[in-house]
């Protein structure tokens, strides 16, 4: 039907709504866009705001109580408060007197708290007794002695916390320990890793009187479940406290002596046939000599990860050892001067190597390319751990020839430092091997690269390289370069694609193969 010359829809018998009428009606107006509701971090639920809150310092926590009723409510929950660190030169809480640390204990901690670093002066019996009966949960617990001059009175301490798991005790040079250990060595026989932590980094050039500051002949009888024994820098360790743990922990793993120097390897023998289990020993810097190390039957023992860098073997050591470890995992042998190509033929001809799948060659600069590029290219399919840094002949031309036998690599280290870039052969051209280690490296995890700026070369193209590595090598944690030109390059690149935390700086970050260690949790301390 038309009408006035038009023809007739349906929409033309319905009413005509005044839009204005019902805005007016309503008190707002349809036509405008509607208004944005309003969210704040308050209109999270508890349990998410536990959850941000605990990825916070507790010094931010407590900074935190100040802002409303709830965020105080919440920053009490005992749930924030099982791992904490009361040393305030090691990022942690600083706390004015006992009392307080008294109140935090009965108020916070509680049965969550399960980690708990102390300095020297809270150490008191008033505060172990509050532990132990505040704190049922506490499974690891470090006491630092290491700027002690005189201990308080334990003479009246009763009690002391009986679930420890892991225990680390960093000594002092002259404060002696055997008053405070006499009162808990009841308590402790459920130890499972002990820590002792000497004044290595402290210790002055010239000689001093050296105090053997803790009775390690009475330790070891009071804590005979122990798994895995780290005695790091401490002066006055020798042979015959290696002996000792052996003689009463059966079930001991792993044994860490690194820069003890006193130790000479006479004990080796006597440890490795009573310790059956005894999977990783490092001795980094340790006073090995030739004969006691060759004396040990290697052949007979489980150890499957073995440190011995910077120690002065020999060439003819070090064929007799790796060729009588039953199956090694783990090798550091850097520093080491008679680890030459005569070594690697005769590990490769005559050892047993199925299993490696961590090597540390730092400084080894009497190993050729040639020699290097054989064994890698037999053996690098099972690496997962590299290291190659400091030796001139680890050149980019033959990360690049191996890389295609590293490709379950995830941890990688090369390069020479700014000291010893004299002794370069040639120029590193940057943008080749990064393109080689996107090919063939897409499991890398850290990476290192120390070569100084001046040794790098690379051209306008490296964003091209850049971000093809960065795209391909998605487990990416760590990317270490030297100071420079071509590593603020890397670094905005990296940034620019929200990963900021990637790419550091060989001042402040050095990449190991620590990480593959069995026990590497166990081993972390301080």
């Amino acid at each position: 039907m038309e009408v006035g010359g038009r023809r007739k829809s349906m929409w033309d018998s319905l009413p005509v709504v005044d839009l204005k009428s019902i805005t007016s009606a309503r008190g707002d107006d349809i036509l405008s866009p509607p208004r944005r509701s309003r969210t704040t971090i308050d209109k999270l639920p508890d349990k998410v705001l536990l959850k941000i809150f605990s990825y916070l310092s507790h010094r931010e926590i407590i900074a935190n109580v100040r802002v409303c009723k709830k965020w105080r409510t919440l920053a009490y929950n005992t749930n924030l408060w099982s791992t904490v660190s009361l040393r305030p030169e090691c990022n942690g809480l600083y706390v004015n007197s006992i009392e307080a640390l008294l109140y935090l204990i009965s108020a916070r901690f509680g049965a969550s708290l399960r980690y708990l670093e102390m300095p020297m002066d809270l150490i008191t019996h008033p505060v172990l007794h509050e532990l132990t009966a505040r704190c049922p949960n506490l499974t690891n617990l470090l006491l630092d002695f290491s700027s002690a001059m005189q201990l308080h009175d334990f003479n009246d301490m009763q009690a002391f916390p009986t679930k420890l798991r892991t225990m680390c005790i960093c000594l002092s040079e002259v404060i002696f320990m055997e008053g405070f250990m006499r009162k808990i060595y009841n308590f402790i026989n459920g130890l499972e890793v002990l820590h002792l932590v000497g004044t290595y980094e402290k210790a002055d050039e010239e000689e001093e009187e050296i105090y053997e500051v803790i009775n390690i002949h009475k330790l070891k009888s009071a804590t005979p479940n122990l798994k895995v024994v780290n005695l790091y820098g401490i002066n006055f360790v020798d042979d015959s406290h290696i002996e000792a743990f052996s003689s009463n922990c059966i079930q001991l793993e792993c044994m860490a002596v690194n820069f003890c120097s006193k130790v000479n390897g006479s004990s080796l023998k006597i440890l490795l046939s009573r310790c059956k289990k005894l999977k990783c020993l490092l001795m980094q810097q340790c006073s090995l000599q030739n004969d006691h190390v060759m004396a040990a039957e290697w052949e007979k023992s489980s150890v499957q990860e073995l440190d011995v860098t910077a120690t002065d073997i020999s060439s003819d050591c070090l064929i007799d050892l790796l060729t009588r470890v039953p199956a090694i995992r783990w090798l550091s042998a850097g520093q080491l001067d008679s680890f030459t190509d005569s070594v690697l033929k005769a590990w490769t001809e005559r050892g047993n190597l199925k299993s490696l799948i961590a090597l540390d060659l730092e400084l080894c600069d009497n190993l050729t390319e040639e020699g290097l590029y054989k064994f890698l290219a037999r053996y690098g399919q099972n690496l997962r751990g590299l290291v190659l840094s400091g030796i001139p002949h680890c050149t980019d031309s033959l990360c690049s020839n191996v890389m295609p036998a590293l490709k379950n690599i995830r941890i990688l280290r090369m390069g020479l430092s700014e000291n010893l870039a004299y002794r370069m052969m040639g120029k590193i051209h940057v943008d080749g091997l990064l393109d080689n280690i996107a090919t063939y490296g897409q499991n890398m995890e850290r990476l290192e690269i120390s070569w100084d700026p001046d040794s790098l070369r690379f051209s306008d193209k490296s964003q091209k390289a850049i971000d093809t590595m960065r795209v391909r090598c998605l487990r990416l944690k760590c990317l270490v370069l030297a100071d420079g030109k071509y590593y603020e390059i890397v670094k905005a690149n990296f940034e620019r694609a929200d990963r900021t935390t990637v790419v550091r700086t060989s001042t402040n970050c050095c990449v190991s193969i620590v990480y593959l260690l069995t026990h590497y949790k166990d081993l972390i301390f301080n």
